[in-house]
């Protein structure tokens, strides 16, 4: 993990890469061959996504009905099934507290709108409706992802959306009973074993056996999020995804094994994604750069890092949008467990970096600049900062506060704005499963005293019939 000033030659060009990682996303040919995919399956519909499985995922599914995946009812904490008994030691425990945490914080941002009435005769409505079906994209390539659907289903509940539909590669929903376990628990009843660009195009389309959705949500590799580009407009998306990343700042006193833990633990998501320190202790930042090169080198040979930082977390791989799901989205190979040392290995050459600063200040433009999807504080003087940071998806306070906290058990949503679409996007919540819908209603008397002002603003737009159809409410 390289050590280098932010504001010499090489710190600006770290800086530069930093801020321009989207256009590693959504690079042009990816964006061609998303956009034949998604025309095959929109013209073609079913036909389309039978030949797509078949030659892109090894499926041997005749029609669309053998691509629906078959949930297994939920019956309660004693659940007898194949799935409950296949899953790890605690993980029905781990996913109960996960889900009260995910509910307990996101139950708050549900709404049920307003009214407002006056004495003249006008009465106002703003009603707040779910959306009557939604489509979640749940990744399946390094792994499966029980918490992505914990992340998007829950909100979703919450608000009020009557039908969910998921869509994940089918050898990953076949390869983990944590998967199929968690879509019962929470009641999920339609999934389809779709991955790419195909998956996002027979939702926001519709074929004979897919009905389309009014949204889709969900992070997935670069083929899903250049196919929910293209999409947009005909069907609400949640946002463009891009790869994981987590920026660090940390005084000298942070404990340096911590931190690469936790930068190995974001780095472990894609190649492409980012992990990233940022300090104005240079024996820190050298410090942890050990650290990473010792727990990476753990990695490799044992499978986790270990030491007193802990394991390197598996991540969640939610926010990942390296290249994963290719046309034939390799996503679907669906290898389960923690990603390989060579993939974290390759995202901190690729965006690792230790960025050495002169103070909290230049730490927080920093900051302020890169409009990290995770931001972890740590240290007196790092977390000073907390209620200043503006552009940063999720913020971490305090060593005792690792992100992957936040990908599994802290409570809101892991769903996040990345590649510095934290600038101006939020997280995923249960606001993005509704909409808002105006009623408005006038009185005879009302009409009357309100016409002659609709009428005088319609004709200083030069629009005569609109005030015309205002002043027929004169009397």
């Amino acid at each position: 993990m390289r050590v280098v000033a932010a504001g010499s030659r090489a710190g600006r060009r770290h800086i530069a890469a930093l801020t321009g990682r989207a256009a590693t996303v959504l690079d042009a040919r990816t964006v061609r061959q998303a956009a034949k995919i998604v025309e095959q399956v929109r013209r073609d519909g079913d036909r389309a996504l039978v030949a797509l499985a078949r030659r892109l995922d090894g499926s041997a599914a005749r029609r669309a009905a053998d691509l629906r995946l078959r949930v297994a009812a939920h019956r309660g904490p004693a659940d007898p099934s194949a799935d409950a008994a296949e899953l790890p030691a605690g993980f029905r425990e781990a996913l109960e507290r996960a889900i009260a945490a995910v509910e307990r914080f996101h139950a708050p941002q549900a709404r049920r709108g307003y009214r407002l009435a006056s004495d003249d005769g006008v009465e106002l409505e703003e009603r707040v409706l779910p959306l009557a079906r939604v489509g979640i994209y749940v990744p399946g390539g390094r792994a499966s992802y029980p918490s992505t659907v914990v992340m998007t289903v829950v909100p979703a509940r919450l608000a009020g959306v009557a039908e969910i539909v998921v869509a994940t590669p089918a050898a990953a929903f076949h390869g983990s009973a944590a998967l199929r376990y968690t879509l019962a628990r929470l009641g999920v009843e339609e999934v389809w074993g779709l991955g790419g660009a195909q998956a996002v195009a027979a939702l926001a389309y519709g074929t004979e056996s897919v009905r389309r959705v009014d949204k889709i949500v969900g992070p997935g590799g670069a083929w899903v999020t250049a196919a929910k580009r293209l999409v947009a407009g005909d069907v609400a998306i949640d946002g463009l995804a891009g790869p994981s990343e987590v920026v660090i700042v940390a005084d000298a006193e942070a404990d340096p094994a911590l931190l690469a833990a936790d930068l190995l633990a974001q780095a472990e998501h894609d190649p492409l994604a980012a992990a990233v320190l940022i300090t104005p202790a240079r024996q820190l930042a050298r410090r942890v750069a050990a650290a990473v090169a010792e727990q990476l080198a753990e990695l490799a040979a044992t499978g986790g890092a270990s030491g007193r930082g802990g394991r390197a977390g598996r991540g969640d791989g939610t926010k990942n949008a390296g290249r994963a799901d290719g046309p034939g989205h390799a996503e679907g190979a669906g290898a389960a467990g923690r990603a390989s040392a060579a993939t974290a290995r390759a995202a901190l050459d690729n965006f690792g970096a230790a960025l050495l600063v002169d103070g909290w200040e230049e730490a927080l433009a920093l900051v302020e600049r890169i409009a990290p999807e995770h931001l972890q504080l740590v240290g007196a003087g790092a977390e000073a900062l907390a209620e200043r940071v503006r552009s940063a998806g999720a913020v971490f306070v305090g060593a005792a506060t690792p992100e992957v906290f936040g990908d599994y058990v802290a409570g809101p949503s892991h769903v996040l704005p990345t590649c510095g679409s934290a600038r101006f996007a939020s997280a995923l919540g249960v606001e993005d499963f509704l909409r808002r819908s105006h009623t408005v209603r006038f009185s005879a008397a009302a009409a009357a005293r309100w016409a002659e002002a609709a009428a005088c603003l319609a004709a200083a737009e030069g629009l005569p019939a609109h005030a015309a159809a205002a002043r027929r409410r004169l009397t």
